[in-house]
């Protein structure tokens, strides 16, 4: 069952979500979006105890090495982060990130890929695929490597798997998927059934990010929605989801599509849960709990 914490939490993110629309922040343009959600996240996010953020740029963009300590330097995780395609960026999902290497004990590589509208479909799997062999470049070999991101960024890493494997590079060691967005149809019955307990997203606003990303695309598109991809091959994938978010069908779909391609599979529903409640961090048991079992998963794939 879901914690007393939770239970509280969740309310107030609703209170502060109905606030912000009342306020007239999702008529923001993009740029101003972005800006009220790094403002927020400085205020908010810290990195856990014993953490580094060293920044670096890769062929032109902005990454973050993020280093626990103690930790493995011969492994890395490159994290991809969520916001729709169009939104977040190393301010937001820093805290969340670095909680993950420590709980693995492996650095975190951070890039800021590209984001839409100004940059749709494929700029973001581009820069992915690129700060990947950047890390094969760098002497790591594609078992030293985990792919993780959450909501966009689950997708993204799938996506950038798909690319890898399709052009014969060395694959990652795993994949970990926190609420991943991979189905940009909405096809699945929870983004109807859910959307009066998800206390983030909403089905417009879920359909408004997915064209904006798509472009000139269709939305099945197999690396827009890696849902639809031929998934055989893949290394083993970690996918945690809550019961209360509108992308819980993405997940399922995923877990069953992933399973009958022959991928070993790590499929986790938390009951109560949200839309990437993980990084709440040490506010909520769940999100400890769900960042431990992150950690001792990537911990037996990497062999560390």
């Amino acid at each position: 069952m879901p914690s007393f914490q939770s239970y509280f939490f969740e309310k107030a993110i609703k209170l502060s979500v109905k606030r912000s629309v009342k306020k007239g922040v999702r008529q923001k343009n993009i740029r101003e979006q972005r800006e009220l959600l790094d403002a927020a996240a400085s205020r908010m996010g810290k990195l856990p105890k014993n953490a580094q953020a060293v920044p670096l740029q890769i062929e032109g963009l902005y990454a973050e090495w993020l280093v626990p300590r103690p930790s493995l330097g011969n492994k890395v995780i490159l994290y991809l982060h969520g916001g729709g395609y169009a939104l977040c960026s190393a301010n937001t999902h820093r805290p969340l990130a670095a909680r993950i290497g420590k709980s693995a004990g492996i650095p975190v590589l951070f890039p800021e890929y590209r984001l839409a509208p100004e940059h749709p479909f494929p700029a973001a799997i581009e820069d992915a695929v690129n700060c990947y062999r950047w890390l094969l470049k760098q002497g790591y070999s594609g078992t030293d490597i985990l792919l993780a991101g959450d909501s966009a960024g689950g997708g993204l890493s799938l996506a950038a798997a798909l690319v890898l494997r399709d052009q014969n590079e060395p694959l990652p060691a795993g994949i970990v998927c926190l609420s991943p967005w991979v189905d940009l149809t909405s096809s699945g019955d929870s983004y109807r059934k859910n959307e009066e307990l998800d206390p983030y997203l909403s089905f417009k606003a879920v359909r408004e990010a997915a064209r904006m990303y798509a472009g000139e695309e269709s939305l099945d598109h197999p690396l827009i929605s890696p849902v639809f991809a031929d998934l055989s091959g893949l290394p083993p994938i970690m996918i945690q989801s809550g019961t209360h978010e509108i992308l819980q069908s993405d997940a399922l779909m995923l877990a069953d599509k992933a399973k009958r391609a022959g991928v070993k599979v790590s499929f986790q529903e938390w009951d109560g849960m949200w839309h990437v409640w993980q990084i709440s961090g040490s506010i909520l048991p769940e999100a400890r709990q769900a960042i431990r079992e992150m950690g001792q998963f990537i911990k037996r794939l990497m062999k560390t």
